[in-house]
């Protein structure tokens, strides 16, 4: 979206200036469902995050094929465009991992952005040209070196079935792994209150999830900041059993040096389920299940709460959009205020009318005084 959105602008204000027509928002959405299919399509049978690699290069290079669209290249100049964005040096997943995790993982997506849309530019103004064996090559090509050997799969053709299956992040500001074992925790906060107890009477408590959750958000040992944080299932569990909330400041120093936390971690044991893991790569459900059971200190063994989908997900959306409306309007009112917030709304809510929107005429709607 920060490659897109970003070219869209400039490309309407650029055509305004000369009297040509403009990119619309419904010019937009066409690129956002075209990148999301092409980063989703590569994403969906081929993990990079297993090779120590971070998905962000998959921003890079659906951004760069489509904005070369926007900005005009030629089909032959877009595939040497997207060859360029392969062969950079790709982005190391260490800074969303213990010890090294960073507020890098903040920014690697518009920096990523920055870097497609500066690719497509050079071979359209620069006359670059591609490297038309970039991935395959023998020693030097990014299978060789960056993939061991093996070359990417596809699950299906290209159509919309990403931005279809898209999830909002909806009810926590938390690692999607964890969504739904944040959700569940929630549950267990109330059920503890109600019984007359607290996260200080718990002995063990068991998370039963994903391999992937596994593999990215099981941590142990100290968190050295925000973003390792909320990287970590043990803590994004243990806040709301504690506090029955998980908010974006739940991860700061302050919130994070109650030693009820670090011991409550302690306690907590994950383990794979094969069910959840096989559910998670099926493509008519993409879920991201997870289940908590708490046993207490007078060893009483609670009943198992489990979430197999998070609010965001598809299966929720009559659950999810009014929720999802009713962030994007407190996050609108928190910055720009009511008024500029329902003006926003109201040119957003219709499609119809939305479509026909210059980009230009949008973006100047969320513009500030300096």
């Amino acid at each position: 979206m920060g490659g897109i959105l970003a070219v869209a602008d400039w490309l309407a204000r650029t055509n305004k200036a000369n009297g040509k027509l403009s990119p619309t928002i419904k010019d937009v959405l066409e690129a956002m469902i075209k990148a999301h299919e092409i980063q989703g399509g590569l994403a969906l049978e081929n993990s990079f995050n297993r090779v120590g690699l971070d998905h962000i290069v998959l921003v890079k290079v659906a951004t760069t094929a489509v904005v070369s669209k926007l900005l005009g290249l030629t089909r032959e100049q877009t595939v040497d465009a997207v060859s360029q964005a392969w062969v950079d040096g790709q982005s190391l997943r260490t800074y969303r991992h213990a010890p090294n995790t960073m507020s890098r993982k903040s920014w690697a997506a518009g920096d990523a952005c920055s870097r497609a849309v500066n690719l497509a530019l050079i071979v359209k103004n620069g006359g670059v040209q591609g490297i038309p064996s970039v991935l395959t090559t023998k020693i030097w090509g990014f299978y060789d070196v960056l993939f061991n050997g093996n070359e990417f799969k596809f699950q299906r053709p290209y159509g919309s079935y990403v931005m279809e299956n898209v999830l909002f992040k909806i009810s926590f500001p938390a690692e999607f792994h964890s969504q739904t074992a944040c959700e569940a925790a929630m549950t267990l906060h109330s059920v503890l209150k109600k019984i007359g107890k607290t996260s200080d009477d718990i002995a063990s408590i068991r998370i039963r999830t994903q391999e992937a959750a596994i593999r990215i958000i099981d941590k142990k040992g100290p968190l050295n900041n925000y973003a390792d944080r909320d990287h970590c299932i043990q803590y994004m569990v243990a806040v709301p059993l504690i506090f029955g909330r998980l908010t974006a400041t739940d991860y700061n120093d302050l919130v994070a040096a109650d030693p009820r936390i670090d011991a409550l971690r302690e306690k907590m044991t994950c383990v794979e389920d094969k069910t959840y893991s096989l559910m998670y790569h099926d493509p008519e459900k993409r879920s991201i299940g997870n289940a908590i059971q708490i046993t207490l200190n007078d060893g009483t063994v609670m009943d198992e709460v489990a979430v197999e989908y998070p609010v965001g997900h598809k299966f929720r959306r009559e659950e999810g959009i009014p929720l999802l409306i009713e962030k994007f309007k407190r996050h609108l009112t928190g910055r720009l205020g009511e008024e500029r917030m329902a003006k926003i709304y109201a040119a957003s809510e219709n499609l119809e009318k939305l479509q026909k929107l210059t980009v230009d005429e949008y973006v100047d709607l969320y513009v500030t005084e300096s």
